[in-house]
């Protein structure tokens, strides 16, 4: 089976010899819609009603409503509406306790249902989930923990499973209320996590009693990339969602530009892409890693549109999307690749991190492709 793709090294070549532009990226050179290739095959491969309701596949459904949104072609919407119909009962229900924050990333899908279809069931569905942060455990200083079963932790993957889901509710509703929980929950992580490197560590133990948990800061000892992609993924989602006249938005801002320019600091000149560890770039058997690389590069280019940051950040952009596009691939069929995509992590040392298996078409790479395609190449209006 052939594959098809656009080396980077060739790129390079016709701009050399004039004939492609140093602004167009290597999927300008074969006119494919990435897009919608990396869409279709994941459509074909995984019917809708056989996906969950966790977050990777809640992941995967919104980045192809991204895709929808651009393209107005409905199957990517029908998509989203056959796994509503098996998932979702009439009454809200799905059979999930939502006891994580990792359960709560489909609360957006949700939402997207409602507007587009006017069912009730997804607005009862999303309701639910808002109902259960009533009563879902916090840290003393108010930050939703990751997991029930995990007191007093915070872990900078909850950020994207949660806060724009709120901002999103807010709007949806009317409830202010609900953005502004966005926003404090955003400073509180960040307070906890943010590191002098200029990433986030990955988690925060506030009673210090996991091995991992430094006794003095309660932090993890190690930056995990795809938290930190979360982390800033999530943040320029919520200022998408906020207001113009909010308070919150200012240090919301100063959230993405710290970083903005973490991320341009420890972004990999070789290959454009970050690294599993990426403060970390000269460990051996360090690797870079596929979906991180999307979400660093999805918060930046949207940081440059929305004026958060400047056009110096560009290059990081296009090397950024070079780098990811270089993981993917179109074969004759149709069929697509996405490959070295970190699978479902912990939180641990550096060897646990290194020792995680790289999968190929994972969701948690399909969907973060989706959007930073989506944002890069894509006139998504949002």
């Amino acid at each position: 089976m052939r594959i098809r793709t656009v080396p980077r090294i060739l790129c390079a070549v016709l701009v050399m010899l004039g004939l492609m532009s140093p602004a167009v990226p290597a999927l300008a050179a074969e006119r494919t819609d990435l897009s919608r290739a990396v869409a279709d095959s994941t459509m074909a491969a995984h019917p809708a009603e056989k996906l969950g309701l966790g977050y990777p596949d809640a992941l995967v459904l919104l980045g192809m409503y991204r895709l929808y949104q651009r393209t107005g072609e409905h199957r990517y919407l029908d998509y989203l509406k056959a796994w509503g119909t098996a998932k979702v009962h009439t009454d809200g229900s799905t059979g999930e306790a939502y006891d994580s924050l990792d359960s709560m990333l489909v609360g957006n899908v949700f939402l997207v249902l409602g507007k587009e279809t006017g069912d009730e069931r997804y607005h009862l569905a999303a309701q639910r989930i808002h109902d259960r942060l009533e009563s879902y455990p916090k840290t003393t200083d108010g930050g939703f923990i990751h997991n029930t079963s995990l007191t007093g932790q915070l872990w900078a993957d909850g950020v994207f499973m949660l806060t724009p889901f709120l901002a999103s509710y807010a709007s949806a509703t009317g409830d202010p209320a609900s953005a502004t929980e966005a926003a404090k929950q955003l400073n509180i992580y960040f307070g906890h996590l943010r590191n002098p490197n200029g990433l986030l560590y990955h988690a925060y133990d506030e009673k210090r009693a996991q091995k991992w948990a430094d006794p003095k800061t309660g932090n993890s000892p190690e930056v995990w990339c795809r938290a930190v992609g979360w982390f800033g993924a999530a943040t320029v989602d919520v200022l998408d969602a906020l207001p113009q006249t909010s308070p919150d938005r200012g240090k919301l801002i100063d959230i993405v530009r710290s970083l903005s320019a973490g991320y341009r600091k420890w972004q990999d000149p070789a290959t454009g892409r970050w690294f599993q560890l990426p403060t970390r770039p000269d460990l051996e058997g360090n690797w870079t890693e596929t979906s991180c690389s999307s979400l660093f590069t999805y918060t930046v280019s949207r940081a440059i549109q929305r004026g958060y940051v400047g056009s110096d950040y560009q290059p990081m952009v296009d090397d950024g999307y070079a780098g990811v596009r270089d993981r993917v691939s179109v074969a004759d069929d149709g069929s697509t690749r996405i490959t070295t995509i970190g699978v479902g992590t912990n939180v641990g040392d550096a060897p646990f991190y290194l020792a995680r298996p790289r999968a190929t078409n994972d969701f948690h790479g399909i969907g973060a492709f989706l959007y930073l395609s989506e944002q890069v190449t894509g006139t998504t209006p949002r």
